[in-house]
């Protein structure tokens, strides 16, 4: 049996709520900016909660023209701006010796096109039931027309298609991309995830589940995760695309390496809609898996960028987890959520936050979890959460956690290389 190839990260794009390209991103990850902040993309007068995280001065007329704008919804625009930073930080734009058969998309996103969805339906029964739908509605919806236009764009003819599993969508995406490359099935893919869910519809779906912050008065501190005032998530929206390489490829064309994809691990918690297990079996076993797929020692992890996602029964499970799989080990490794920064990008959150893991052991720099103040007695205040502040460190083997809705988890591991 031929061995399996080695996978790199040759790319990264960045749109997010605190920096609207890689550099910006990441040099406010280390610094702890908040990017919560009112919302200004409609009247919160009637909703509970009245802010989030936007993407800030941020103008799509600058990225695509306005023909393309009109056949997008926001998550596709997200997407295209995303891809288009990585395929250039790889040097993949123009490349005509690259075999575009085989070079492949997968893109994810939790929700897909709600803006459009919502605007449609509503304007059906605003229209006295007249069904006016605009041609593009469908289009403009599906989650897996990101991908469909990212290969468009660039003539990708690989592998190409979306994955769904609430917020752990781009994770999987990755672990599959990963997967289809060392298995030899492809030698380049675009991977990774964009959301555009603050929305009516988003924000007063998510408000009714009692799932977001309702701290108006402290929004800028309200994504707050081990805090003992944490009362929900913080929504976010942009995306994040990664180029996912085989390793002798990268090195024929002289490819920039940043790090090493090494494992991927899922499972579901079989336990409730929307709660984590108490005792966090579900995230024990995807994180054993991902290590297991890795061929590595939980001792050798050395940070965690963890769901976090500030909700009163998720950050504790995750920690009782975490303790479970590392043991001992559990008290030397840095753990951070940077959601505490982000908010919580739904079905993009998972390549948002690899990227920042990348970056960290690209740097020797652990992003903190920012907002902390009160300490939580369920939670272990043992843990080198990273309460605050940046700590320098240097990082070979980075984890990144991501769960959905349903009880989906997924963690991939990345190595210095």
């Amino acid at each position: 049996m031929i061995g399996l190839k080695r996978v790199v990260v040759t790319g990264i794009g960045a749109l997010t709520p605190i920096g609207n390209n890689l550099n910006d991103y990441w040099n406010n990850l280390v610094m702890g900016v908040s990017g919560a902040a009112p919302i200004t993309y409609f009247d919160t007068t009637q909703f509970k909660t009245k802010f989030a995280c936007e993407l800030k001065n941020f103008d799509i007329a600058e990225h695509l023209d306005r023909k393309e704008i009109k056949r997008l919804d926001p998550f596709s625009q997200y997407a295209l701006v995303a891809a288009h930073e990585a395929m250039l930080d790889a040097g993949l734009v123009d490349n005509d010796k690259i075999n575009k058969d085989r070079f492949g998309v997968i893109w994810s996103s939790g929700i897909g096109g709600i803006n459009v969805f919502q605007e449609e339906i509503g304007g059906y029964y605003t229209g006295n039931g007249i069904p006016r739908f605009n041609p593009f509605f469908i289009p403009k919806m599906i989650i897996d027309i990101a991908p469909g236009h990212i290969s468009m764009r660039y003539g990708l003819r690989g592998p190409n298609f979306s994955v769904v599993s609430a917020c752990a969508s781009s994770t999987n995406g990755m672990i599959d991309a990963y997967n289809y490359i060392r298995l030899g099935m492809a030698d380049l893919f675009v991977t990774g995830g964009s959301e555009a869910s603050i929305c009516e519809g988003g924000i007063g779906g998510f408000n009714a589940m009692k799932a977001l912050s309702e701290n108006n008065e402290e929004y800028a501190s309200a994504s707050r995760p081990f805090d003992k005032t944490r009362d929900g998530f913080v929504m976010g929206e942009g995306g994040a695309g990664l180029i996912f390489e085989e390793y002798e490829h990268a090195i024929a064309r002289g490819a920039k390496i940043y790090a090493e994809v090494i494992g991927g691990g899922m499972s579901a918690d079989a336990h409730h809609l929307t709660a984590p297990h108490p005792e966090g079996l579900g995230a024990k076993s995807v994180m054993l898996n991902a290590i297991q797929d890795a061929g590595i020692a939980p001792n050798e992890v050395d940070y965690i960028n963890v769901h976090g996602t500030s909700t009163p029964l998720g950050d504790i499970s995750e920690t009782l987890a975490i303790k479970e799989v590392f043991g001992e080990h559990a008290y030397k490794l840095n753990i951070s959520s940077t959601k505490s920064m982000t908010g919580h990008l739904l079905g993009a959150t998972g390549a948002v936050e690899a990227v920042a893991c990348i970056m960290a052991i690209k740097n020797g720099i652990v992003p903190p979890t920012i907002n902390f103040k009160h300490p939580d007695e369920n939670i272990d205040q043992s843990l080198n959460l990273t309460l605050n502040t940046a700590q320098k460190r240097e990082i070979n083997v980075a984890l990144s956690n991501t769960f959905g809705f349903g009880g989906h988890n997924a963690s991939i591991v990345f190595k210095k290389i």
